[in-house]
């Protein structure tokens, strides 16, 4: 049996075989596909003095879907949330390192959070509309970052994102109705729209369809799918199933280090590294 410091030896060097293999796999791929999105650089995050995040480096590549894997607690969530700062809500938090938006750092001084989230848009778990029409619902972002400069604008938007979404057959009747009347499904596509009006750069997903049923959840993948061609998409998922269907990059992260990161096929069929087979193949988690 491996005692406790051999196994932290064994994941210091699993995570830079991870950073390494982070910094190089794109090496293969063409030009496009190279185009980086969101780097994230030597991160590291604590909740007061608990260290949540050791050290992460990721290169997420733009208008792909790449997914964060793991077992609960493993920090995947932690650092969806990190790339939009949806964590400096969180009293006591302290972050070091970098990540970087169209090579700009998010966390340097002076950035405006307002606006970076606009441009890295977020779904969450379960789905969250407001207690208001479905029209209005669609049209909050809109309205409260001033985007729509006239009615007409705001309705062509609103319709615009409620068929990104796939939603506007379903509601373009019931617009005036309130969004707390829709299904489950429906209303964690609405919320997706929501996110999708601002016109964001970047969608991040945590479980999107967790609390769905198959009907609903399979609706939602098809969507996560179409959407790559305009966005670059991040998505959390305690799903295997699903992070093998939907995305194209996969990221396995446990105890708050990243362990690989490589093509999802590549990830799901021949994983570079023994725990995140065991992970995979459903030793442990």
């Amino acid at each position: 049996m491996q005692t406790r410091s051999a196994v932290s030896s064994n994941l210091t060097l699993t995570g830079r075989v991870a950073r390494q293999s982070a910094e190089t796999s794109f090496q293969h791929e063409s030009a496009e596909d190279r185009t980086i999105k969101i780097s994230v650089e030597q991160l590291n995050f604590y909740y007061g003095r608990s260290r949540a995040l050791h050290d992460i480096t990721l290169a997420i590549p733009a208008k792909r879907i790449t997914a964060f894997i793991g077992p609960s607690g493993c920090g995947k969530s932690t650092l969806l949330r990190s790339i939009n700062r949806m964590n400096d809500i969180i009293p006591g938090i302290r972050v070091d390192g970098h990540i970087k938006l169209d090579g700009e750092d998010i966390y340097a001084p002076g950035t405006d959070v307002v606006t970076l989230r606009s441009r890295i848009g977020m779904v969450f778990q379960k789905s969250n509309p407001f207690p208001r029409s479905i029209f209005d619902n669609v049209a909050y972002g809109l309205r409260v970052n001033n985007l729509a400069r006239s009615r007409t604008e705001m309705r062509d938007r609103v319709e615009e994102s409620l068929k990104q979404a796939a939603l506007w057959n379903e509601v373009k009747d019931r617009l005036k109705e309130s969004a707390l009347a829709l299904s489950g499904g429906q209303q964690q596509r609405l919320c997706i729209a929501r996110a999708l009006a601002v016109r964001p750069d970047v969608v991040l997903m945590d479980e999107p369809a967790s609390a769905l049923d198959p009907i609903a959840t399979q609706k939602i993948e098809e969507l996560i799918g179409e959407l790559k061609e305009h966005y670059t998409i991040v998505i959390v998922t305690h799903n295997m199933q699903q992070a093998a269907r939907v995305s194209e990059r996969t990221a396995f992260f446990w105890l708050g280090k990243l362990i690989e990161v490589s093509e999802t096929e590549k990830m799901f069929t021949n994983p570079g590294e023994k725990l995140t087979e065991d992970y995979i193949t459903g030793r442990f988690g």
